[in-house]
This record gives C-alpha cells, structure tokens and sequence, in this order.
C-alpha cells in the first residue's frame, strides 16, 4: 500500500493512501478536533468519513506537477507517468501553497 500523510502548513491534516479499492483521503481526528487551517480543499470538505475514489482524487492530481517539470521528474527519478500516487508521493513533498504531501512506509 502506497501512503503519505498531508500537511496543511505545519499541522498534521490527514493521511492520503491507495489500495485495491483506489485512492482514499481521511483527515486525522485531531485536526478536525481543531481545524485551524480549515479543509485543505473546497472539494475536501471537513469530516470523519474518509474520501474514496477509484482513480487520483482530483485535489490532489492538481498538485502533480505538469508538463515540462513533470517530465523531468520522471526522467530523472525514473518514475512511471501511469502511477499518480507515485508521482504524488514523490514530487510533492514540497510544493508551492500550504498543502504537503509526506511519503510514509
């Protein structure tokens, strides 16, 4: 199972994962407990229920890098343009805005 945790600034938000059943979002139970930052997207709305959807949640395909950066990437690291999780949990550990991605094992 691929995983990261998300970050909204410095805080902890959630843990984004995927599994046979696809991509899933849940927002950890401490940051809903106190939601400084509020959600990290319109479309992610705040609450317990995780998010699921059979290919890459569309907020967090949008902080996959694109074109020519994108291809660098790739070329560089050796990384499959198929596998958004992949490229999500590689190339998004520092990314322009308030929302991290942080690969976990």
């Amino acid at each position: 199972m691929k995983k990261g945790l998300v970050y909204k600034k410095d805080t902890k938000a959630g843990i984004v994962w995927e599994d046979e059943m696809g991509i899933h979002f849940q927002y950890d139970a401490s940051y809903l407990s106190k939601p400084v930052y509020g959600a990290i997207s319109k479309t992610l709305p705040l609450r317990e229920e995780e998010f699921v959807k059979e290919s890459m949640i569309p907020f967090f395909d949008g902080l996959i890098p694109e074109g020519w950066l994108l291809q660098l990437a790739i070329e560089n690291w050796k990384l499959d343009a198929r596998d958004r999780m992949n490229l999500l949990l590689t190339l998004c550990k520092d990314n322009i805005g308030d929302v991290t991605i942080i690969k976990t094992n």
